[in-house]
């Protein structure tokens, strides 16, 4: 079996190399102008240049997101990045529309053209479709259950994406109103605002101010909002069913997000194909609940997603472990990290490194850029701290919520520069 891609996202700079560095194949980003993802970072001009640059020296692949739905007042803009792009060089443009996909191929015609999941490629015949215009890839709907994927497989021979792993909003492969009609930022040019996670109670119009059960919490109800995507248990499947590229969620979380995520579908990844049964590592599961989720849902991929994986328990948010900080910098034991939380001395911590991941480390000193000891240090304060030898420059370090009434399992002598 061939490995699938790894497609991790890249929201800025910090994310690209965060998700780089913990195993993604290659990455996706945009500007903020043509992305679905307008309030990411993004890349704009020289930045999106060093971007691929920066993933083409690791000898990794770089798609750009040129993915709304524009008006004819984008269209001047959108053909001055395609000529831009030509210079840039990626290795594949992600779009939705005809007219862009039109544009695209006269203005950057030697660049790869991957069809969105916002082009809702449902059926075989679709995906015959853009295979004869030309596309190098087409990532799925949404919608579809791990048959119809067999089945569209069986009837083309371009490359097939599916998202794995992240938030779902309730809408057609992502083609929403809501935030349009209540807030005027339309989610189709990139400005969501995530209007389906809010709180709504039913009421019937001649009934005012009497609010109709509907799954309904004293925080509100949760009809539209649906737990997050994790394939993580059935990646083989997917491989089985000829899926060339696995696409991670997530231009707009943080690089704790990224890195965790990342990392564990690489591991996954990397089971396939090895002439043996696909395992489920349970430490998967325990990293994947360590940072901010829904909760997860398997999706649409074997059928109607069930009613149970919405968010009706009242708990919009969960998460066991927070972000702490960056290794910048590593000599033997000690390491210039940068910070990203409080952090006091004993707190215990841990490493996002492979083989330490569950082990956790007192920190027993730190000392500022001046050499001066310190008790307590704050987010964005540059620290030297001793970290375990396993630790790599660019690892991230967390905690476990409830930190500081974790057992502190292992210990590090703090030393000095």
């Amino acid at each position: 079996m061939k490995r699938p891609e790894l497609l991790a996202p890249a929201g800025d700079f910090e994310k690209l190399k965060t998700a780089l560095h913990y195993g993604a194949d290659a990455v996706y980003l945009g500007d903020s102008r043509f992305s679905l993802r307008g309030k990411a970072g993004n890349f704009q001009g020289a930045t999106l240049e060093q971007a691929v640059a920066y993933a083409h020296d690791k000898r990794k692949k770089a798609y750009v997101t040129v993915n709304i739905f524009p008006h004819n007042r984008d269209l001047h803009d959108i053909e001055e990045h395609f000529a831009f792009l030509c210079e840039v060089k990626p290795d594949g443009v992600i779009l939705s529309d005809p007219g862009v996909f039109t544009l695209c191929r006269k203005h950057a015609p030697g660049i790869d053209i991957h069809i969105s999941t916002q082009a809702n490629i449902t059926n075989a015949a679709a995906a015959g479709f853009w295979q004869d215009l030309g596309a190098k890839r087409l990532i799925l709907s949404r919608e579809l259950s791990v048959q119809e994927i067999q089945e569209i497989r069986e009837r083309v021979s371009v490359e097939l994406e599916v998202f794995v792993h992240g938030s779902v909003c309730l809408s057609y492969s992502g083609r929403c109103y809501i935030s349009s009609f209540l807030a005027s930022r339309s989610a189709n040019t990139g400005e969501c605002t995530n209007s389906c996670r809010w709180n709504y109670a039913l009421m019937e119009e001649k009934r005012k101010g009497e609010y109709l059960p509907v799954f309904e919490d004293d925080r509100g109800t949760y009809i539209l909002s649906s737990k997050d995507l994790c394939m993580i248990e059935h990646l083989s499947l997917l491989a089985d069913a000829g899926i060339d590229s696995f696409k991670l969620e997530g231009r707009m979380k943080g690089i704790n997000y990224v890195s965790g995520v990342t990392k564990v579908y690489r591991e996954a990844i990397d089971q396939l194909g090895g002439g043996q049964s696909y395992q489920v590592n349970p430490r998967w599961l325990r990293e994947l609940s360590m940072f901010s989720s829904r909760g997860y849902t398997t999706g649409m991929f074997f059928g109607k997603q069930p009613d149970g994986d919405y968010n009706f328990d009242g708990e919009s948010y969960r998460m066991s472990h927070e972000f702490v900080g960056i290794i910048l910098e590593k000599r033997g034991v000690l390491a210039k990290v940068a910070l990203r939380n409080r952090l006091d001395r004993g707190d215990a911590v841990e490493y996002l490194s492979p083989g330490i991941e569950e082990k956790l480390f007192a920190v027993e000193a730190m000392e500022d850029e001046e050499q001066n000891e310190l008790v307590s240090a704050r987010n964005e304060d540059i620290i030297f701290m001793r970290v375990p030898e396993e630790a790599r420059e660019q690892d991230l370090i967390r905690r476990q919520k409830d930190f500081r009434s974790a057992p502190k399992s292992e210990t590090m002598s703090a030393g000095g520069r």
